[in-house]
C-alpha cells in the first residue's frame, strides 16, 4: 500500500502548490485528503466552506490561511486574517497557540474584553467583533485576504 506522498503525481502536486508544501512539512503529520483539498483551493485563491466530524482536523485549514496570509503579499506588508471564534474563551485559547508559533507582533486578539496588537497581520476575535467592523465599515478590513470562521456549530445555540 501506498502512502499520499508515494502516489502518482504527488510530486507534481507539491509543485503546483508550493506554499502549502512548505506549511506541510512542518506539521508533525500528513495532511488527509479532505485538508490538502481544501489547502490547495486556498492556495489557488477559492474560498472554502469545510465541514466534518470534531476531531477530523478542520482546524488545519484555517491555519494554512493564516500561513498564507504571513508569507503572502509584499515583504514588510503580509496580507491580514482574522481568524474568529464565537466565544472568548476559544479566541483566547487560539490566540495564544498563534502567539507560540509566529510571535506576539504578528497576532493580535480583538474580545470585548481584550484589545491586544489589534493592527497585526493575524488578528484571533470573536464573531461579533467581525461583525460589527462589518456593520461600522472599519478601516481594519483593508488589506484583509481571509477570514476563518472557527467553530461556527456555536452560533446556533441562542444563548451565544
Amino acid at each position: 500500500m501506498t502512502g499520499p506522498a508515494e502516489r502518482p503525481g504527488a510530486a507534481r502536486r507539491a509543485e503546483a502548490y508550493p506554499r502549502l508544501r512548505r506549511f506541510a512539512e512542518g506539521l508533525p503529520f500528513r495532511l488527509d485528503d479532505f485538508q490538502r483539498t481544501a489547502c490547495e483551493a486556498l492556495e489557488r485563491g477559492s474560498g472554502v466552506l469545510v465541514c466534518a466530524p470534531t476531531g477530523a482536523g478542520k482546524t488545519v485549514v484555517g491555519e494554512f490561511a493564516v500561513y498564507l496570509a504571513l508569507h503572502d503579499g509584499q515583504p514588510g506588508r503580509p496580507r491580514k486574517c482574522f481568524y474568529t471564534t464565537p466565544i472568548k474563551a476559544l479566541s483566547n485559547q487560539k490566540y495564544h497557540d498563534l502567539v507560540r508559533r509566529y510571535g506576539p507582533e504578528r497576532v493580535g486578539l480583538l474580545t470585548g474584553d481584550n484589545s491586544i496588537n489589534g493592527d497585526a497581520p493575524v488578528v484571533v476575535m470573536t464573531t461579533e467583533v467581525l461583525r460589527n467592523m462589518l456593520y461600522a465599515g472599519s478601516p481594519a478590513l483593508l488589506g484583509l485576504a481571509y477570514v476563518v470562521m472557527d467553530e461556527v456549530h456555536y452560533l446556533a445555540d441562542r444563548f451565544r
